[in-house]
């Protein structure tokens, strides 16, 4: 593969389940033998470094930001144990301690230093793929994940405040001219016609769906330690994952 592809998974809102479902597939690309970058950049409230078992990771994106450390020794290894994994995840997480979480907030940070990071971590760990996990919203940080991506993909919730806040997001995505754009349903309830919400999502957005996902109770459970996927392999939710990373590999491979 000659440049990775870049996939910002994004939500207008929060709590769709976005960063959830943003690594177990990255988990799912990986065992397929990618080598695999997640980015949190929603540094004011990170979160994803727990589904990876990082619950206070030792290096972050945010000392790079600071100089502390190079981009080298700022992702850490977080593929899951195990034989059947072809390819590897690295994981560059946003701090969770609250003096950082301030600094960046107070102090922000600079397109430029995203880009020269996002490139550093390509490099540095031979990504076929990085999945940018973005912040809620429309915002700086949004615009710019939206602006170097390959992909956009919005995930979303079937609610009104969803559907029209999705509408802002993929008006002001296409115009930045973002190449690609896929929606995917997240927390459906199975009582629901499943087609008939797939097809208006494809006839309102005019974009492909890639599927739904059912509201999910054991994930709930399992109150975000771990990768659900590789949890429970079996899991309908699991199985639907899958239906929707087979259609991500041609386009990554493309």
């Amino acid at each position: 593969m000659a440049t990775p592809y870049i996939i910002a998974t994004h939500s207008y809102r929060g709590g769709t389940g976005k960063s959830n479902v943003t690594a177990n597939i990255a988990a799912e690309l990986a065992l397929s033998g990618l080598r695999v970058g997640v980015v949190d950049t929603d540094l004011p409230s990170p979160g994803i470094h727990i589904l990876f078992g990082q619950d206070e990771p030792a290096v972050t994106i945010n000392g790079v930001i600071d100089q502390e450390y190079g981009i080298a020794k700022a992702f850490i290894d977080v593929t899951p144990a195990g034989p059947s994994f072809l390819g590897k995840i690295f994981l560059l997480a946003g701090s969770p301690k609250p003096a950082d979480i301030a600094k960046i907030v107070k102090e922000g940070y600079t397109m430029d230093q995203m880009i020269d990071i996002y490139r550093g971590f390509i490099k540095a760990a031979a990504l076929d793929v990085l999945l940018l996990d973005t912040h809620p919203g429309i915002n700086e940080t949004t615009l710019f994940s939206i602006t170097v991506s390959d992909l956009l993909l919005m995930i979303l919730r079937p609610d009104r405040q969803d559907y029209q806040g999705t509408a802002v997001t993929v008006d002001v995505a296409r115009k930045l001219g973002v190449p690609d754009l896929r929606l995917l349903m997240n927390k459906a309830l199975t009582s629901l016609d499943w087609q008939t919400i797939k097809s208006t999502i494809e006839a309102t957005y005019q974009a492909p769906c890639l599927g739904i996902l059912a509201q999910n109770d054991d994930i709930m459970r399992y109150g975000g330690s771990g990768l659900f996927s590789q949890q429970e392999p079996n899991h309908p939710f699991t199985v639907q994952l899958k239906a929707v990373v087979s259609q991500l590999l041609p386009l990554i491979s493309a």
